[in-house]
């Protein structure tokens, strides 16, 4: 393989240039519903393929949730159905990258060429030529996850078991990421879409294979993926499920729209994971101020995921430095341990901590969600949307940013006053208006030195 298959539908279902692509990915991303922070990554996807304006926002609700995936997943499967040119059975390109304005993505040429042995499989250069199913979930694909391989296959006249024959083969480890692209009902009234798509969503969330084309254009990749998730015990958790005419268009003839995440067995952040997190903060404190402790990160699949956090350092019950992320760059271990060096050496508020003071200092790890964004028309809105303890804040204006964990309600309980305070920090006028901010919320997991009794 040689050719590289250029981007077909750049400039209609999605931007076509690559900066305006990129920032209106980002948009989607960040104005997606509240997510639960666990660990984990999803293993698999299913999500729709309109024009961004149509089913952008319901695709982004399960993109966002691979942001802590990145440097992890090294490998995307992505099946779609094909809408130009027929093909009999799964077909793969004969191309051996894909590009679109964010770059170009390498196929897999060993997995490419090791499902050559399966009959079902053929390469079909045609089909792929000017399919959008798959295209269009690769900007997402490319601003969340940075470098990966692809193997796209376009599924045709096949069965549910030819599919999950050929994942099963595909599956691998966290490495792999599995996508199934598809839409719902098609161009149904608002009230018949919604009622169709129920019963779509709860047919998916029960592994049923025997759903139609009629249901999901993406109907056959869709099933094979459930056979083969059902058998891995995969657990699914519907994201979102609008359609176009809750989005950008009318209520005559609407497209259904839904995400999926399905995941493998996992748990909830608990104590177990504080005490690990509070103590790599604690050594990486005393290793900052000369203690000559070593700092040894945990090969735990859990510290590798992209996580943001917040490292408090307090002395006698006041505050004695705090620095942290707001956006996840580094892995979990890695952030923990940087963040706490920096908070009690750099924050610019206090003078740097000493080695005697190690003994009376207290730690507290905060582990942050992705931050969404806050949409409001005016102020009464915005204050409606707040939630007093439980919502971190993000506030920036003008090239000036700040944020407040969500413990600062404890002192500033009256949102009123909460963003007045949150403004002076980040240097924002105090006569700017609030609809003239830019307001992001996020969660938090925190664990404290003294509860975890680890110090």
């Amino acid at each position: 393989m040689s050719a590289i298959r250029p981007a077909a539908v750049a400039g209609t279902f999605y931007p076509g240039d690559g900066p305006e692509l990129g920032r209106d990915v980002l948009a989607l991303l960040e104005e997606t519903r509240e997510a639960t922070l666990a660990p984990g990554i999803p293993k698999g996807l299913i999500v729709p393929h309109a024009g961004y304006i149509y089913s952008g926002p319901v695709a982004a609700n399960a993109y966002v949730l691979l942001k802590p995936a990145t440097g992890i997943i090294k490998r995307v499967v992505l099946l779609g159905p094909c809408h130009r040119v027929a093909v009999r059975g799964l077909a793969l390109p004969a191309a051996a990258a894909f590009d679109t304005p964010l770059g170009r993505v390498a196929i897999d040429a060993e997995a490419a060429a090791a499902l050559r042995r399966f009959p079902q499989v053929e390469v079909n250069a045609a089909t792929h030529a000017h399919e959008h199913s798959l295209e269009v979930q690769l900007p997402f694909l490319q601003q969340v996850l940075g470098e990966f391989t692809l193997v796209p296959l376009v599924v045709g006249a096949a069965t549910a078991a030819q599919v999950a024959e050929v994942l099963d083969a595909l599956w691998g480890g966290p490495e792999t990421l599995i996508v199934i692209s598809s839409d719902l009902s098609h161009y149904r009234s608002y009230h018949d879409a919604r009622s169709i798509d129920r019963e779509t969503v709860q047919a998916i969330a029960s592994f049923r294979t025997d759903i139609d084309h009629e249901q999901a254009c993406g109907a056959t990749p869709v099933s094979g993926f459930l056979a083969a998730a059902k058998k891995r015990g995969l657990a699914p958790e519907l994201l979102d499920v609008r359609n176009s005419g809750d989005t950008a268009g009318g209520p005559d003839r609407v497209v259904g729209y839904a995400s999926f995440a399905f995941w493998e067995p996992r748990r909830a952040y608990d104590v177990e994971h504080g005490r690990v997190l509070v103590g790599l903060a604690r050594a990486s404190v005393a290793n900052a101020l000369g203690a000559e402790l070593a700092v040894a990160i945990p090969d735990e699949p859990w510290l590798q995921e992209r996580r943001a956090t917040f490292v408090t350092l307090t002395e006698e019950g006041k505050l004695r430095g705090c620095i942290g992320s707001l956006h996840p760059t580094r892995t979990l271990g890695e952030d923990t341990v940087a963040n706490a060096a920096a908070a009690a050496l750099t924050d610019r508020r206090f003078s740097p901590l000493g080695l005697a003071e190690l003994p009376s200092v207290e730690v507290e790890v905060s582990l942050l969600s992705t931050p969404t964004l806050v949409l409001f028309a005016d102020e009464a809105e915005l204050f409606a949307q707040l939630r007093p303890g439980v919502d971190g804040v993000i506030l920036a204006a003008g090239g000036s940013r700040g944020t407040y964990l969500p413990q600062v309600w404890e002192q500033l309980p009256e949102p009123r006053q909460f963003l007045a305070s949150l403004m002076q920090k980040a240097g924002i006028p105090a006569d700017t208006r609030l609809t003239r901010c830019q307001v992001w919320r996020y969660q938090v997991k925190k664990w404290r030195e003294s509860e975890l009794k680890v110090h």
